[in-house]
Formats: structure tokens, C-alpha cells, sequence
């Protein structure tokens, strides 16, 4: 006897909010929440469950008896199936306040803490077209179409250069016109697509770890540089150089083209020998006088124009006077530690990759920065009471942790030392909030905002300052 089907579905169910990960949030008629992909709070809709749980259930809206003021048209073609902008549908005004909402319960719900008044969010002007990099992957078995599968043809061009299906991991969605990222990033992945297709270069099989290209990343800087760097899964010399010389020749305005040759099983790069075929191995981003080397490894905020208000809030909560050490936690490539330099005796960067801390070193010495140096390891390993007593105690630490937060004995390490203030810069506010709570005892929060560096999805960074009690 097969097994009886758990799943309901819900008549005219109203959308009330909107929740973690972009969901949005009703209430069933047992009281159980609704986690739903497809809608916006103030919908009314039929939902169809697909998962049920304790006190909980997911679902999809199926049928639509009142569509919510707070909707909009989206834009890309790609809405819907594509996971990259799920909120594309909701005016960009109300993406804000939810996104608001969040940091805020966050803070006040799993902190505990108190909490100054709000400070508004800080928008973005460019709400599409804003990121300055983009990775694409290549596939010979592209995401089809409910149109396609049920028209029966025989599709004999299954080639696709696009994104992962949210959930599948070997199934891509050929992506037309992305709206994330500002010309010529469409233009050079399409041409990269066609040239690839003409000249029967093989895309790669997840599946049988078999094919020629792998992946495409494009990162443009405000500077007006452009890096493409394309991963190649087999090493065939003639067929690179056709695509990489097809490549240069299209688009002389390239400043850096570089390649990877990666047969190992997972496509990341930061263990592969990245290598330069035209141009220089790097670009320049700038900011406030201050240039920045970013190489193909190098990590750096996806949103320029948003990262430097994300800064300047970070440097006006530190509050500095000329004469402070201050300790830059996690600094990456150290663009908060030489943003802030100027107003600051001493500034110290930690981070765990060697490649940021290199790049850290090498940027302070062009911004011809000499008050800043910067440390490399394991983050709970390198900030010890003796790293203290050797370079002194901190009167400000910056922190901008993973969306991990802070490790416990990070923590603890800040709390021995009582520096008189902490800028904390947070990509996750449920666990900037644990945080926040372990810190509760000696500081209090006096400054909250949150920044949204990725409009169109639910993603929110938050900075917050909090001095000594």
C-alpha cells in the first residue's frame, strides 16, 4: 500500500510577512506557519504544502485571489526560476522595510538587547546592475522549460552558461540578460556562449566530470576595469587559446584575461594556479583616493558604491581621534583598516587567507599608508593575550566576521581586553545578534543601521556600535 500524501493544500490563505531567506510568511488554519517561495505579503492565494514539520510548513501559491499592493513588475525574464533576485516582485520600498524588520527582531528577539533609537535603512541608489562580480557556469545539460519538456521536440542544443537551479545541483539556467551586473558582462557571456557553441568547444557534464569549460567569472571596478577569468575543466592548449584569443579580440577593453585549468572535483579556485593570458593579473578599485588591487582570489564587497557608505558608517561609529590603536578583525584585504588609517595612530588587520593579507600589505604600501599592519591565521589562534601584549591593547576594535559571527572565543578574547568601543559590521544579523548578547553584560548597543548591499534579494548587512558601560 503506497504512502498516503501529507501534503495539503490551503484555500485563500493571506500573506502576512516576509521571513528568513526571502520566504514569505502566512498562518495555516491549524496555526502552524507557512514558509511560501512565490508570494508577497498582502496576497491572498491557494497554497499547495510540500513540506510539513512540527510547527511549520513550505509551500507554493497555485491560484491568486488577491495580488498585494506591495507587488511590482519584475524585470528579468529569468524571475521566477532563476533563485538570484527572489524579490524581485516587491517595490523596492517595502524590500527595505522588511529588511529593516528582520535586523531589528533579530537584535531585540535572539540579542535581548537593548536598543537605541533606529536608524533607517540605508538604501541603495542602483537597484539593479550594482554587483562587480559575477560567476557563471557552463553546462551540457541546461534547465529546461515546463514549455519545452511538454512540447515533446527533440532539443538537440542542451548547452547553457548561466546559474545553478536553487536546489539542483547539476542542472544550470541559460541565462539571456542578467540584471545584476552592468554592461559588458551580458555581452561578454553571450558572445563566450556562441563562440563556444559554433566552434563545438565542449561544455562541461557535472555528472561525468567531463567537458572542456567550466565556469566564467566577470568582475568590473568603478575604475571602468574588467577581469574575465574562464575555468577550463581539461587542458587543451589550441582549443584555450581559440576561446581566450576570440575573447581578447571582441573585447579589447578587457584588463585582465586569465585562465585555470581545474580537473578536481569542485570548481572553486582558491587552490588552483590561476594563470594571466592577456593584460595584467589584477584590477584596481578605488575608493576615496584609496586604490585596491583585486586579483582573481582577492574578496571584495560585491557592491562598490554600497561598500563605501557601508565604510563611512563603520568609520563615524568609531569615532576616532587621531591617537587610538585600533584592531581591524577579519580585514580581508584591509579596505576598512586603510579607510579608516587617516584617523587612527595605528591600525591592526588579522584575517585567516594569505592571499587577502598579502593583498592588504601590498595596498597600504601603494595608498602609501604607513600606520597600519596586517597578521595572518586562524582568527581565535592569532588574537591571544599574547598578540595583545605585543602589539598593544586596542581602544577600538572593527569587526566584520563571516555570517558564522564571531567565534566564542574571539568573544571572550574582546571581553578580557574591555577595549572603550566596537564597530561590529555584519553580514548575518541572527548572529551578529548571539554576539551582541555575549557582550551585553560590559557594552551597550548606541548605534544601530542596517545597509542593503544587495537589493533585489533578502541579504542584509548591519552595523552596529556599542561602547562601554
Amino acid at each position: 500500500m503506497g504512502r498516503r500524501n501529507k501534503n495539503k493544500l490551503f484555500t485563500e490563505i493571506e500573506v502576512v510577512d516576509a521571513g528568513a531567506k526571502g520566504k514569505a510568511i502566512a498562518k495555516s488554519p491549524d496555526g502552524r506557519v507557512i514558509f511560501i517561495d512565490n508570494a508577497v505579503p498582502g496576497d491572498v492565494a491557494d497554497v499547495q504544502t510540500t513540506k510539513r514539520r512540527k510547527s511549520y510548513y513550505q509551500g507554493t501559491a497555485t491560484q491568486f485571489h488577491k495580488y498585494s499592493e506591495k507587488r511590482t513588475e519584475p524585470v528579468c525574464q529569468h524571475f521566477g526560476t532563476c533563485g538570484g533576485c527572489k524579490w524581485q516582485n516587491m517595490d523596492y520600498k517595502y524590500q527595505l522595510e522588511y529588511k529593516q524588520n528582520e535586523v531589528v527582531n533579530n537584535l531585540r528577539r535572539l540579542g535581548k538587547i537593548e536598543l537605541p533609537e533606529i536608524t533607517p535603512i540605508l538604501g541603495s541608489e542602483n537597484i539593479y546592475f550594482y554587483r562587480n562580480k559575477m560567476e557563471f557556469s557552463f553546462s551540457d545539460a541546461r534547465w529546461l522549460t515546463q514549455e519545452e519538456i511538454q512540447s515533446g521536440k527533440d532539443i538537440e542544443n542542451r548547452n547553457a552558461l548561466g546559474f545553478h537551479i536553487p536546489g539542483m545541483w547539476d542542472k544550470i539556467l541559460d541565462i539571456k540578460k542578467c540584471h545584476l551586473q552592468d554592461d559588458p558582462s551580458n555581452a561578454i557571456r553571450n558572445f563566450v556562449k556562441e563562440f563556444a557553441t559554433e566552434h563545438e568547444l565542449e561544455f562541461f557534464n557535472t555528472r561525468n566530470q567531463e567537458g572542456l569549460l567550466r565556469t566564467l567569472m566577470i568582475r568590473t571596478s568603478s575604475t571602468g576595469e574588467i577581469m574575465v577569468l574562464v575555468q577550463f575543466f581539461e587542458d587543451r592548449k589550441n582549443q584555450r587559446e581559440l576561446l581566450l584569443d576570440a575573447i581578447s579580440e571582441k573585447f579589447p577593453e578587457i584588463t585582465s584575461l586569465q585562465y585555470v585549468v581545474n580537473n578536481k572535483p569542485n570548481d572553486t579556485i582558491y587552490d588552483q594556479e590561476v594563470i594571466c593570458y592577456k593584460g595584467r593579473d589584477h584590477i584596481f578599485e578605488e575608493m576615496e583616493g584609496l586604490k585596491f588591487k583585486i586579483n582573481a582570489k582577492s574578496f571584495y564587497q560585491t557592491n562598490s558604491d554600497q561598500a563605501y557608505n557601508l565604510y563611512k558608517i563603520a568609520r563615524d561609529y568609531a569615532n576616532l581621534q587621531g591617537d587610538e590603536l585600533v584592531y581591524d578583525l577579519y580585514t580581508g584585504t584591509g579596505t576598512i583598516a586603510q579607510f579608516v588609517a587617516k584617523k587612527a595612530k595605528k591600525v591592526i588587520g588579522v584575517e585567516a587567507v594569505p592571499e587577502a593579507i598579502k593583498d592588504a600589505k601590498e595596498n597600504a604600501e601603494r595608498n602609501n599608508i604607513d600606520n597600519t599592519e596586517f597578521y595572518v591565521g586562524d582568527m581565535r589562534k592569532v588574537f591571544t593575550e599574547s598578540f595583545i601584549a605585543k602589539h598593544g591593547k586596542p581602544d577600538v576594535i572593527i569587526t566584520d566576521p563571516p555570517r558564522d559571527g564571531m567565534h566564542k572565543d574571539v568573544v571572550a578574547q574582546i571581553i578580557g581586553i574591555l577595549p572603550e568601543r566596537i564597530v561590529y559590521v555584519s553580514c548575518n544579523s541572527a548572529t551578529q545578534a548571539r554576539d551582541l548578547a555575549l557582550l551585553d553584560e560590559h557594552y551597550k548597543v548606541t548605534a544601530t543601521r542596517a545597509v542593503d548591499m544587495f537589493p533585489q534579494t533578502h541579504h542584509v548587512e548591519n552595523v552596529v556600535c556599542l561602547e562601554r558601560r
